[in-house]
């Protein structure tokens, strides 16, 4: 157990520096976006497009593992919208609720975390996750959001704002181009190469940070007022759902696929476990405050998650690996 959390500290510190920089305002709250920016628009593409291009085709397109976690995603996003409706919490928070609970940060922490747990062959597991959680998980919950008293111009709406926000997203593309030059063995320039490698090698570092600041900015903000203060019951069962019942859903459908003859290598269900034992993905507080939903309840799920995860997280490595 050291072991794992010797591989995991460094990872889990980086976004406690994030938080502490940002609190003690070391690093300006106005500076947050365009960390995030930088992050989501060139470093973390360039990783993705590095470990998509040197991963195997057959593990980008792996059907079985992305059926098995898009199942799991769905039957996440439903317990939990069911879970959370009541009077209080109505579509649009319940859906963004479902989404945190459903989506976990595999982009900015999951993927170089997973690959230093072990290896380059875990990348392509976690890009299928990613695939899965950016283009369907997420667009069900913008879509879900939007039941709330709309008329059908608002679900159409929402479904084209949720399209469009798939299609800006620059991961997927990266993910895309990462594939199309494993498919064709393409090779760029060395310079190319190296300037994309330098980028990619900063992903990590800096995406953790980001997150820490982020968590940061999110419980400032509720505590001058500017977001509500969410009830414990409104917000910590769903970072239990997050932190046990996905992964432990993830390994029991997978191991039923498998018992069944569904092609899902150990390994490949391994990884995808792991991804669902991450904490809660830290870009959900930006869907959240482009379309309305309580801030105040999406930030303290994350929180919690991120926190709790250097240890539950490390102990599903324990148990698995």
């Amino acid at each position: 157990m050291l072991q794992i959390l010797a591989i995991t500290f460094p990872f889990f510190a980086l976004v406690l520096a994030g938080y502490i920089a940002a609190r003690r305002r070391l690093l300006p709250l106005e500076a947050i976006p365009g960390m995030n920016g930088f992050v989501l628009f060139f470093a973390l593409p360039c990783m993705l497009f590095r470990f998509g291009s040197s991963t195997p085709l057959a593990q980008l397109l792996d059907a079985s593992a992305f059926g098995t976690y898009l199942v799991c995603g769905l039957a996440i996003v439903a317990a939990s919208v069911t879970l959370s409706r009541n009077p209080r919490i109505d579509w649009n928070d319940a859906a963004f609720g479902a989404l945190v609970a459903a989506f976990p940060n595999t982009g900015f922490m999951g993927v170089p975390l997973l690959v230093a747990l072990l290896g380059a062959s875990a990348a392509g597991p976690a890009i299928v996750a990613i695939v899965v959680d950016m283009v369907v998980t997420t667009s069900l919950c913008i879509a879900l959001s939007r039941l709330e008293g709309a008329d059908k111009h608002g679900f159409s709406h929402a479904a084209r704002q949720a399209l469009k926000g798939v299609l800006l997203n620059p991961m997927p593309w990266a993910i895309l181009l990462g594939g199309v030059a494993s498919a064709l063995q393409l090779r760029l320039p060395g310079p190319v190469l190296q300037t994309i490698g330098l980028l990619a090698d900063a992903a990590s570092p800096v995406a953790l940070f980001t997150i820490g600041a982020v968590l940061a900015r999110s419980h400032m903000l509720t505590a001058r007022g500017h977001a509500s203060h969410p009830l414990l019951r409104d917000y910590l069962p769903l970072a239990l759902v997050k932190l046990f019942v996905h992964p432990l859903l993830v390994w029991t459908a997978g191991s039923l696929a498998i018992h069944a003859g569904v092609p899902l290598a150990p390994f490949t269900l391994q990884v995808l476990v792991l991804v669902a034992a991450l904490p809660s993905a830290s870009n959900v507080t930006l869907l959240a405050e482009r379309f309305g939903a309580d801030n105040g309840r999406i930030a303290p799920i994350i929180l919690v998650t991120t926190a709790a995860a250097f240890l539950t997280f490390s102990a599903a490595v324990k148990l698995l690996v």
